[in-house]
């Protein structure tokens, strides 16, 4: 592949970051997550991957949380928690998916929880039959 090749993916390369914040990590989350799936393949439990992924990121020497638990609030009295899968670097929470086919409810869902946390960037991993994918979900300063 040539330096003019449109497919060729340079480590110079970056995007705007307002549309792909904190670019570093979630290419290294990333990379975690492909890492995960060569080790375990796929048809594991949704747990079995979110423990395996934390030990992947932790190889890599990046913090992470586990099941960070966020109070959910409705006409200012609680109605619960939320718990995020992941939340790394206390910048990208993550949620791992596994099945047949992602759910597409996952992103819709994972943009309402950013917002209870007050964070603007998640991932939602998917490990599925024909590899890991990942879907990235940036939540803009507005509510709808």
């Amino acid at each position: 592949m040539d330096a003019n090749d449109p497919r060729r993916v340079d480590s110079e390369t970056s995007f705007p970051d307002d549309a792909y914040p904190h670019q570093v990590l979630t290419s290294q989350i990333i990379a975690a997550a492909f890492a995960v799936f060569r080790a375990l393949g796929f048809g594991f439990l949704e747990s079995v991957y979110r423990r395996a992924l934390v030990v992947e990121l932790r190889a890599m020497g990046i913090p992470v949380q586990q099941e960070v638990p966020y109070e959910l609030f409705h006409r200012g009295v609680s109605i619960g928690y939320y718990r995020a899968d992941l939340v790394v670097d206390s910048t990208v929470m993550v949620e791992t998916k596994t099945g047949l086919v992602l759910d597409p409810t996952a992103c819709p869902q994972l943009l309402n929880c950013l917002g209870v946390a007050g964070l603007t960037l998640g991932l939602v991993v998917y490990f599925g039959p024909r590899g890991a994918r990942v879907r990235r979900v940036v939540r803009s300063g507005r509510r709808p």
